[in-house]
């Protein structure tokens, strides 16, 4: 866990600093925003930031989203100070700490930004099977392909097999190159020299140099470019890398894993994945079943999600009704367990009495549970309710309908219909310029003004 202080905290650095370290943190201190950047631009990296209100935090998010430094900020100030509290948080800061600096609270921002790198949950026999084998491999040198359908967990079982390998305490570092656009994901990877293309403000270490020593997790490695893929190939045989505007190679210590949610053969036949960095990548496989292949798991990690939303939420932890379990266990979960924890996000909010029962359980497809608000695609796969619309229209509800589902969640709705991140924005773009309310992000509702909905 990586702490990137900026700021004075009104004199209460050295007091964070402490709480931050006993609770596993390393932490780095950056006096302005400008040296800030430098450190993040330096490869030194972070998991979280936690801002001094008194320095200009919209132009440091503004200058981070622009230069792709994807984190959580959080603003700190004095408990006093409610209007610096609230333009920090429309700045786009994840949460507002007040000073001095409060111990526990501290220490649940931590754990929630660290918390996705915990315990895989599970039950039965299927994705025991696969974690021994992850296991196995875990402590060698080897280059790890992991598979599985989207919401299947890919990361999570990228995150488990570097806790457990001997690189562990070194960094593990990932990148989505389905969610980067093409002409910026070799900077992304390797790096750049200041002024070698246009917006190169400074030097900038890529992620392979960052990664030095611990992992590198290519995520969706099936939806980078051919022609990228052969300098992918060069860096990991060569183990160096070309900066985009340098002069020399740099020398780098990596351990590669990759995920794909697509069937490597089929790209590799198709042209659209080279055979050879296949063959470099995917020493062992990993598989990761469906959840309809681990029906044993669904009951224990509906329970996980109901204990992490019902805290999250500040509400009271209700017990899941019998007939709720039924529902779950029937459903056909195309979004496995992504979509799993989303139903069971909405089910702690939407919950009333002293359980939650399968009103509560809001389920999409044709498995018989109830829809999904809003759905407007037929029921049970009866296809005469679609006979007079056009594909578009049936492409823009089936679209919308699951975005709803996600809670508004890009990422996840991408996921879910098997689509690129790109793909679904743009589609999101022609949707808002033809005046169609589009779910904003992070809530599920619809944006009648069709603002930032992409």
């Amino acid at each position: 866990m990586r702490l990137l202080i900026v700021g004075t905290l009104e004199g209460q650095i050295g007091a964070a600093s402490q709480i931050a370290i006993q609770r596993g943190a390393k932490v780095t201190h950056a006096e302005t925003v400008e040296k800030a950047l430098d450190s993040l631009r330096s490869g030194k990296g972070a998991d979280l930031v936690m801002i001094d209100v008194a320095v200009d935090v919209a132009s440091f998010i503004i200058q981070i989203e622009k230069e792709r430094f994807h984190l959580p900020v959080v603003a700190c100030g004095v408990g006093t100070d409610s209007q610096a509290a609230v333009m920090a948080i429309k700045a786009g800061a994840k949460e507002y700490i007040p000073l001095p600096p409060d111990a526990e609270l501290i220490a649940g921002v931590l754990a929630a930004v660290t918390e996705e790198a915990s315990a895989i949950v599970h039950k039965g026999s299927a994705m025991a099977q696969t974690l021994k084998l992850a296991d196995q491999v875990a402590k060698s040198e080897a280059s790890i392909m992991i598979t599985g359908a989207s919401g299947t967990g890919k990361e999570l079982m990228a995150r488990h097999i570097h806790k457990n390998s001997r690189r562990a305490d070194k960094l593990f570092v990932a990148v989505n190159c389905a969610a980067i656009p093409e002409n910026l994901l070799e900077s992304e990877l390797f790096g750049h020299e200041k002024g070698s293309f246009t917006g190169a403000v400074a030097r900038r270490i890529g992620k392979f140099e960052e990664a030095d020593g611990g992992t590198l997790l290519l995520d969706e490695i099936s939806e980078m470019d051919v022609r990228l893929q052969a300098k992918l190939l060069r860096a990991i045989q060569e183990r160096e890398i070309d900066r985009v505007g340098g002069t020399k190679p740099v020398k780098v210590d990596v351990r590669i894993i990759a995920t794909s949610n697509r069937n490597m053969e089929e790209a590799v036949a198709a042209g659209q994945f080279r055979e050879d960095l296949y063959f470099r990548i995917n020493v062992v496989t990993v598989n990761l079943p469906s959840l309809t292949e681990r029906p044993e798991d669904i009951a224990p990690l509906a329970e996980h999600f109901i204990r992490k939303y019902s805290e999250a939420n500040e509400i009271a932890e209700r017990p899941l009704a019998d007939e709720a379990i039924t529902a779950l266990r029937a459903h056909a979960w195309p979004g496995n367990v992504r979509e799993l924890e989303n139903t069971m996000h909405r089910a702690v909010l939407l919950a009333q009495g002293k359980d939650i029962g399968s009103d509560a359980i809001m389920l999409s497809g044709s498995t018989g549970a109830p829809a999904a608000q809003g759905g407007t695609m037929a029921a049970d796969g009866d296809a005469r309710g679609l006979v007079g619309r056009t594909v578009a229209e049936v492409e823009r509800d089936l679209i919308i309908d699951t975005l709803q589902h996600c809670l508004g969640n890009r990422t996840h709705a991408a996921n879910i219909l098997g689509i690129s991140i790109r793909t679904l924005r743009n589609k999101l773009r022609q949707y808002t310029d033809e005046g169609i309310p589009v779910p904003m992000p992070g809530s599920g509702g619809l944006d009648p003004a069709g603002q930032k909905a992409y």
